[in-house]
């Protein structure tokens, strides 16, 4: 597990392109029957992912935890992006068909991915937030997520968002997730920008088709700075940082949270007409 530590403000200012790199961007992050971990300082949240191909992958313990276990002190959101798959946690199995959405709570066990095909394997996203109580295991579908259209032909950012892990959805201790997928013709994402320095947040970009890219501003948003990402890689956002995209091609995208609130819709505005 990669151990990474936070980064003020005035720090990142002064940082050339690979610092911003080693700091903030994950990648490698999905390799064929590995499981990757990156442990971040922000809300020591961990980023993963798991494509079981030719065998099953456990979710292993790491020292740097200080725990019997993954998630004796901690609780686990998992989105598919990939073929069908399996997750086994404490002997109960869950299918997960993609954009399916699975929540672990603390004091799960043992826990486990494996895929139905090895020609279409299940890509699991993971993210992992400290728990200081236990919600129930839960799977959901993308159809149970009450879809939300936002944005406009016109303006490049028609999407669809399902929110999983809030409020007023999957319960959890701090952690808050879902995914946008943008329709085709649209480029931009989480518009209008904002930022919210009650919670971090992690960004996974996914179906970005081979050749495409995906330009992620970060930083302030008065001296804003980017990063050049590929598909299947995440950012991480500070707490002070902005955090909206655009590519070169429609694709889809998982927003994860942790830190002081479960209200998704709690943010502070930076409209485009301010951006620098």
């Amino acid at each position: 597990m990669e151990v990474r530590f936070a980064v003020g403000p005035e720090e990142t200012k002064g940082f050339n392109t690979q610092q911003l790199i080693d700091n903030f961007l994950v990648k490698d992050l999905m390799v064929a029957d590995k499981l990757k971990l990156v442990y971040s300082h922000y809300d020591r949240v961990i980023i993963g992912g798991a494509v079981p191909v030719a065998k099953a992958i456990t979710l292993s313990n790491h020292p740097e935890l200080r725990a019997e276990y993954f998630l004796e002190r901690r609780e686990l959101g998992i989105i598919n992006i990939g073929g069908k798959g399996t997750i086994t946690a404490d002997g109960k199995k869950y299918d997960l068909e993609k954009l399916s959405c699975l929540y672990l709570g603390k004091g799960t066990q043992k826990v486990s991915f494996a895929s139905a095909s090895k020609k279409n394997p299940a890509v699991f996203y993971l993210l992992s937030a400290p728990a200081h109580a236990t919600y129930p295991n839960t799977l959901y579908t993308k159809e149970q997520a009450s879809p939300v259209e936002l944005g406009a032909v016109e303006t490049a950012n028609k999407r669809t968002v399902y929110k999983y892990i809030h409020l007023d959805g999957l319960k959890s201790c701090q952690l808050v997730m879902g995914l946008t997928v943008l329709a085709p013709g649209s480029v931009w994402n989480s518009i209008p920008p904002h930022t919210h320095t009650r919670r971090m947040e992690v960004y996974l970009y996914f179906d970005l088709p081979e050749g495409q890219r995906l330009f992620h501003f970060m930083g302030n948003p008065m001296e804003t700075r980017h990063l050049v990402m590929t598909n299947n890689e995440a950012v991480i956002s500070a707490p002070w940082s902005t955090h909206y995209g655009c590519g070169t091609t429609n694709y889809g995208f998982i927003w994860g949270m942790a830190g002081e609130n479960l209200v998704y819709t709690d943010m502070d505005p930076a409209p485009v007409p301010t951006l620098k």
